[in-house]
């Protein structure tokens, strides 16, 4: 199975996570919508298009903001180099 983004990002806001209590269960952690997107578990390799993620958070839910964030994540790079052009947007 290929890497999650919490599982890369270390947020502990997955189910269990150290983080859950300050910051609540991360929607890409349990997006049934987006599961298995480009190969992830629930929204794991989704999670630029989940609401309430940690970008929301810091970015005070501008889209344009995120966007710009996500495009800039280590994480989003690795799933585009791993996904190539099949990368769901």
């Amino acid at each position: 199975m290929k890497v999650n983004c919490w599982e890369f990002r270390k947020c502990g806001r997955q189910p269990g996570g150290t983080k859950v209590e300050e910051f609540g269960v991360c929607p890409a952690a349990i997006s049934k919508e987006h599961n298995g997107k480009n190969g992830g578990q629930t929204g794991g390799r989704y999670c630029w298009k989940a609401k309430g993620t940690l970008s929301d958070i810091h970015t005070k839910n501008n889209k344009t903001e995120k966007i710009l964030k996500c495009i800039a994540c280590e994480f989003y790079k690795l799933v585009q180099d791993e996904q190539g052009s099949c990368i769901e947007m």
